[in-house]
């Protein structure tokens, strides 16, 4: 301190005396010329020695710099190696040049890592992390996140790496993430139909086994349950508890099958499942979605939607057939209010259209073409597989008008109905663009309920214990107010479409489909007429023959991957596909054939194995007894050794159980 305050005065002497020397010179001047020499040479001297300070206390200035900046150098250095978290820095190339002692303590028990490779001490790839500039990392059960800053000293580039442990945080979030209330809704199937005719001590017995199961479901886990209504319960569990339920994949399903009624009907469950969502609100909003698509289904099976869509458990059962028709009578008044304040109908299903499609569309136009209404039905005769359908209702000159799906988006107007039957699938409609066109659609469908579902349906009238479209269509025009029954030729494409899906009437028959095919019969149905429409020539026989003779079996299963050589490949793998359940132990068949696109699969069932859920794991869908895929860009070998792969997963499964 004392030195630079004499640095201070002696520059301020040096500085007055240069300004008081050119006073002197001028002064001396008029004294002697001698005088004024001297006292130039002396301003010369001190100009010197100002300049030579100045240097000097540049100097002193620099130097000064330079200790402080070595100061904080060494500081910040011994900051960051006693700093508690981990840090390192290392070439580009991944040698280690230092580290902390929190890192050596951490991550290398304090042995010298210095010369060696980062990958070799800690497994961390340098090259990742300079391409996503943030890596997570395990360590000895720590988790860290990691951090790179590169940096170009020299030639060289630096990269200093930071590990910011986060084990607290990820706990705490893994935390709230488990804990997260969802919400389930749990229904009795058919809870009235099952016990309509049931005594009072047989419902309180059926209520007390009920509660039980579902007490035994809920041990062990901290959720609540409540009985909203007699076939209705309430659940509120945390997310932690539903994924154990997922794992264990719902087996309340298979416990409460246990509970019989008159040791026949056995009781099931439909659940909804609301995960993921930010509210309680919101779950229980997701949760009713999953109940209606559980439903939707058939039943008998837990449905859990979550932020990325359906997960599905279950679904063994067939649907419960319902026995009330109100349902029905108040559809078909609601539906044909729809018809009367239309300019036209268009009625439309799935690509590739059978006799159930055609059919169900045929027999609602006839009806359409009583209330004084044109009705179009929309259909491809290059792809559709009931062209002798088409061909004996256009011979007829009461039958209805077909059109292409071109034609039908030129002529559809904002007053026009779409009415869509045999599908619900938005995806695999005959004209997508038609149903884009339609400011009115109203959907009847038997079919299980997938996720991309007609949503902005105006009547949606799903009944997926129903046998077909065409049975539900029956019904359905019984309950219009009409002054005359529907011609027996609409009668013959309404029983031709229940014969295809019910196999003769073996396959997913109740009540209604007997009760719908006798008064389609007693309105003229023609059974002979009917069955000339399931003909097939000779060559088409013997192929199908040849498809069936090329089966292998798999457990109970016949797959047959053939190539067939004729358009009517479709039509004949379905038919080798229903061929092939007559076969003693098979109970579930699958026809692989080659198509323009790729590869489809025709798969049907006895009703044991639920071939929708094998079709929907490799992209498909269907029924529970009968469903298929298509495989674009696929073989026939890397098709075959997928669904193998799925029925051996399923058999394990099983066995599991």
């Amino acid at each position: 301190m004392k030195r630079k305050y004499g640095v201070m005065l002696a520059t301020g002497v040096l500085w007055l005396c240069s300004i008081l020397l050119p006073l002197l010179c001028i002064m001396s001047r008029a004294v002697s010329q001698r005088w004024l020499e001297v006292m130039l040479l002396v301003s010369l001297l001190l100009g010197l020695l100002l300049c030579v300070q100045w240097f000097w206390l540049r100097r002193i200035e620099q130097q000064q710099k330079i200790a402080v900046h070595g100061d904080i150098e060494v500081a910040g250095m011994e900051a960051l190696f006693r700093m508690s978290t981990p840090m390192l820095m290392a070439t580009h190339d991944g040698e280690i040049l230092w580290c902390n002692e929190t890192f050596s303590f951490r991550f290398t028990q304090n042995r010298n890592v210095v010369g060696r490779a980062v990958q070799d001490v800690i497994h961390l790839n340098l090259a990742a992390l300079d391409q996503s500039r943030e890596l997570l990392m395990e360590h000895n059960g720590q988790s860290y996140r990691v951090r790179a800053t590169h940096s170009i000293q020299g030639e060289r580039e630096i990269v200093a790496v930071q590990f910011l442990e986060i084990t607290d945080i990820l706990r705490l979030q893994n935390e709230n993430t488990n804990s997260r209330p969802c919400v389930m809704l749990i229904v009795i199937d058919g809870y009235d139909d099952l016990l309509q005719y049931a005594r009072e001590s047989e419902k309180a017995q059926v209520s007390a086994e009920v509660e039980r199961v579902l007490d035994h479901f809920m041990q062990g886990t901290d959720g609540i349950i409540r009985k909203v209504e007699n076939d209705l319960f309430y659940v509120v569990i945390e997310s932690r508890h539903l994924r154990t339920m997922m794992n264990g994949r719902f087996h309340v399903l298979d416990e409460v099958r246990q509970i019989r009624i008159n040791d026949r009907m056995h009781v099931t469950f439909s659940i909804g499942v609301g995960e993921g969502a930010s509210s309680l609100a919101e779950s229980e909003k997701f949760a009713r979605q999953s109940l209606d698509m559980a439903l939707g289904r058939g039943g008998d099976q837990a449905a859990v939607k979550t932020e990325n869509g359906f997960c599905f458990f279950g679904g063994a059962s067939k649907g419960v057939e319902k026995k009330s028709k109100t349902k029905i009578r108040s559809i078909a008044l609601a539906m044909q209010e729809l018809i009367e304040n239309s300019d036209q109908v268009f009625l439309m299903g799935h690509r590739f259209g059978d006799l159930d499609s055609i059919g169900s569309a045929c027999g609602l136009a006839g009806a359409i073409r009583l209330m004084q209404r044109p009705a179009y039905v929309v259909a491809d005769r290059q792809s559709c597989l009931a062209t002798q359908l088409i061909d004996r209702m256009e011979q007829c000159k009461e039958g209805p008008q077909f059109m292409t799906p071109e034609d039908a988006v030129d002529k559809i107007t904002e007053n026009s109905l779409l009415i869509i039957v045999d599908t619900h699938n938005k995806e695999i409609l005959e004209s997508p663009a038609l149903y884009q066109a339609a400011h009115y659609v109203v959907v009847i469908d038997h079919h299980r309920k997938t996720v991309n579902f007609i949503e902005n349906a105006v009547i949606f009238h799903h009944e997926p214990y129903a046998s077909s479209a065409s049975e539900m269509v029956t019904e359905i025009i019984q309950y219009f107010r009409l002054d005359t029954e529907i011609s027996a030729i609409y009668a013959d494409a309404l029983l031709s479409g229940i014969m295809l899906d019910t196999k003769n009437f073996v396959m997913r028959t109740g009540v209604r489909t007997f009760e719908a095919a006798a008064y389609l019969r007693k309105i003229g149905a023609d059974t002979i007429q009917v069955k000339t429409l399931f003909s097939n020539t000779i060559s088409m026989y013997s192929m199908r023959a040849q498809i069936v003779a090329h089966a292998e079996l798999y457990k109970n299963n016949a797959i047959s991957a053939v190539k067939i050589p004729s358009e009517d490949g479709r039509l004949l793998a379905a038919q080798a596909a229903d061929e092939l359940l007559s076969i003693q132990g098979v109970e579930a068949s699958f026809v692989i054939y080659l198509t323009e696109a790729g590869v489809s699969i025709s798969a049907r069932s006895m009703g044991n194995v639920n071939v929708q859920v094998i079709m929907e794991q490799m992209g498909g869908g269907g029924h529970q007894t009968m469903a298929a895929v298509q495989l674009p860009g696929c073989n026939i070998q890397d098709a075959k050794e997928q669904l193998l792969m799925i029925l051996e997963a399923q058999e394990k499964e099983r066995q599991h159980a």
